[in-house]
């Protein structure tokens, strides 16, 4: 980039966290939803948060109560930039979605404000100020969202490292939220309590197999590992109607399929497109029947990468 470049428009789209058997630490893209920022370069060495739009909700103005402005800040601190941010920020991610909404706010300052910089940083190095931003509003540093959002398709998300993970291009998936809020914090409040040592286990099993079926694209392997034993049995109580939109969704041929993020958003897997739309429209008439509207959204599970808008 220019280092004459004062202003840049970046786009991040939203993400299915956790995928099931990967709580925290695994996480895909989801195209066709995402948050847009506007940065500015300004005088003052501080970050501004000019405007919100997009949510009904009002949203934190100061900067280091936002998942954005304190990505910035973040990013000045560790920097020692001498010159500070102003930004809009444009929601396209419902709040409580389960579909990465905070996540995709502060990745999408972040690569908006890095297009500004004489030396902008990769993808990876912006990691570490999107986990300072992401913990604003979850409590904690994890990139299950953040790591597909930076790089990605499906990601696993260590504290200190992304690694991308290779699934075949005709898996898609259906990604169905219904109009309903599931605040993150109350989600993982219903995570309080004792977990059975074999329940880590199998758990630890279904990953390694989701993982390796990806890379190999086996969906068998996929198949046979996509079932949350720790998370998803304490949060399905919090979905109206998810028991009755899974089995849709495992009828209409999913590989698995599971609560997105936090939730109340159900993803499943397919391997192709044709198959994700019939099962998008199955799980979307389960959730009416439970008399909850909803949206669906068909991506490619090696989804798209946050980017600078021309």
């Amino acid at each position: 980039m220019s280092a004459a470049r004062q202003e840049a428009r970046a786009f991040a789209p939203g993400s299915v966290g956790n995928i099931g058997v990967g709580f925290d630490i695994l996480g895909h893209s989801i195209a066709g939803i995402g948050d847009t920022v506007i940065a500015r370069k300004i005088a003052e060495p501080t970050v501004r948060i000019s405007a919100i739009r997009g949510t009904v909700v009002e949203l934190p103005r100061e900067a280091e109560r936002n998942t954005a402005g304190q990505a910035l800040i973040a990013l000045r601190e560790a920097l020692a930039l001498p010159f500070g941010f102003d930004i809009e920020i444009e929601k396209g991610i419902p709040l409580g979605s389960g579909l990465g909404g905070s996540a995709a706010s502060c990745v999408a300052a972040l690569v908006a404000a890095n297009a500004l910089l004489d030396d902008p940083l990769s993808a990876h190095a912006l990691y570490d100020f999107a986990l300072a931003g992401e913990a604003v509003a979850s409590g904690g540093k994890h990139g299950d969202n953040i790591g597909p959002m930076l790089l990605g398709g499906v990601v696993l998300a260590t504290a200190t490292r992304l690694t991308r993970v290779q699934v075949p291009h005709a898996w898609h998936a259906a990604v169905v939220h219904p109009h309903a809020v599931l605040e993150t914090r109350h989600a993982r409040a219903a995570l309080a309590g004792h977990y059975a040592l074999h329940e880590f286990v199998e758990q630890s099993a279904n990953l390694a197999q989701v993982l390796l079926g990806c890379e190999r694209g086996d969906s068998e392997l996929v198949r046979a590992g996509l079932a949350d034993v720790l998370v998803e049995p304490r949060r399905a109580p919090l979905i109206q109607g998810f028991a009755e939109v899974k089995q849709a969704a495992l009828n209409a041929g999913a590989l698995g399929a599971s609560i997105s993020g936090g939730g109340p958003s159900v993803f499943a897997w397919f391997e192709s497109k044709a198959h994700a739309q019939h099962a998008g429209n199955a799980m979307a008439q389960a959730f009416a029947d439970a008399g909850v509207g909803s949206d669906i959204h068909i991506t490619p599970i090696a989804g798209p990468a946050a980017k600078v808008l021309l």
